[in-house]
């Protein structure tokens, strides 16, 4: 489902079959079946099947944490170390401060939202530019990790919590379905909530939307807060599925972070969401690493080809985007710069007739 902020679903007058996520899906099958026909079959048995979505949790949740951060025109650069940063505080929490599991889940989940705040709050107050804050933010909770407990490995934490990693309710891991969950939460907001729209005005045009008595603030800051909020979801699942975590827990998300949303269908500039699209391009990278792992094939080509694919996507959505701007009726797409923050006490000079978007998000 692709959500803007001028249609509750983008693919009411198009063909399904024309919808980006028709595509994907055709891709994930498709990839799904070759590599189980590669393999032997070996893909299709219990274990690996069961591995292979109990794995795919975090880069769902992940990809969604990142896709919130995009739907206001924004980026978020710390979700993979703030995934990191929590997953080590929880684990310390039941390790050194001996508190029970769910006061540490707890406590993960309200520290990603606290780090997400922060980050909304220093691009509005600042009107920094949201990647060169969320790359500062990122270098900060990167330190703050290995501080926590420096090389060393936090495992032996709760027997329950780490059961729960394990478990699998009709054969699908649990944390496979908590992250389903979290799927179907995220596009219920986005698709039924006042809030969720609102996003979607902002980063659609941040101007239009102030006319609208739209805070654009607020939606930056609560864009970076659930984002921040998914960031500690992903850290609980990586603490109960892995077992033990240390200080390089989340350095690898960054790039799928953005693989997920990107190949989804997410447009950079904002104003759209792609909760299906994210969840079948967070499919498609898992193929690929599960292919990585089953021939053997040097890590650094699969980082090669996720980012041409990601880099390909982003060339088909411009283009598709100025296709689009050329149909009759159609309204224009975002032209700024993602990660641009719109004040809402600006008053830009697009009051005049012909100006362009640019001069919408323009800050005084």
């Amino acid at each position: 489902m692709t959500l803007t902020a001028s249609s509750r679903v983008l693919t009411t007058r198009d063909s399904i079959w024309r919808a980006p996520e028709f595509t994907l899906a055709v891709l994930a099958i498709a990839g799904f079946v070759a590599l189980a026909i590669a393999t032997g079959g070996n893909l299709l048995s219990a274990g690996t099947l069961e591995a292979f979505f109990r794995f795919l949790a975090v880069p769902i949740v992940i990809g969604l944490s990142q896709m919130v951060v995009l739907a206001v025109g924004q980026m978020n650069l710390s979700v993979g170390a703030l995934t990191g940063f929590c997953a080590m505080a929880s684990a310390w929490l039941m390790l050194e401060a001996g508190l029970p599991a769910p006061i540490a889940v707890l406590a993960a989940l309200a520290l990603g939202l606290a780090v997400g705040l922060a980050n909304g709050l220093l691009v509005v107050l600042t009107r920094i530019n949201g990647f060169i804050v969320t790359l500062a933010t990122m270098t900060i909770i990167q330190g703050l990790r290995y501080g926590v407990n420096g090389p060393d490995t936090y495992q032996g934490y709760s027997e329950g919590l780490r059961a729960f990693g394990r478990a699998s309710i009709l054969g699908l891991p649990a944390v496979f379905l908590v992250a389903l969950v979290v799927v179907v939460l995220v596009g219920l907001y986005f698709a039924r909530t006042v809030s969720g729209r609102k996003l979607l005005a902002s980063g659609g045009s941040p101007f239009a939307a102030r006319l609208s008595g739209i805070s654009n603030d607020r939606s930056l800051v609560i864009a970076h807060g659930l984002s921040g909020l998914l960031a500690g979801v992903a850290a609980v699942l990586t603490v109960a599925a892995s077992g033990s975590v240390n200080a390089t827990i989340g350095d690898d998300l960054l790039l799928p972070s953005f693989a997920a949303p990107i190949i989804g269908g997410v447009a950079l500039t904002g104003g759209m969401v792609s909760v299906t699209g994210t969840v079948l391009a967070a499919f498609l990278v898992r193929l690929v690493d599960v292919m990585q792992a089953q021939f053997g094939i040097n890590p650094r080509w699969v980082d090669l080809i996720i980012g041409a694919v990601v880099l390909g996507a982003v060339l088909l959505g411009t283009a598709r985007q100025k296709l689009f701007s050329l149909r009759p009726g159609s309204p224009q797409p975002a032209s700024a710069q993602p990660g641009s923050a719109q004040p809402d006490s600006a008053q830009p000079s697009s009051a005049q007739p012909g100006s362009s978007r640019d001069e919408e998000r323009r800050s005084p």
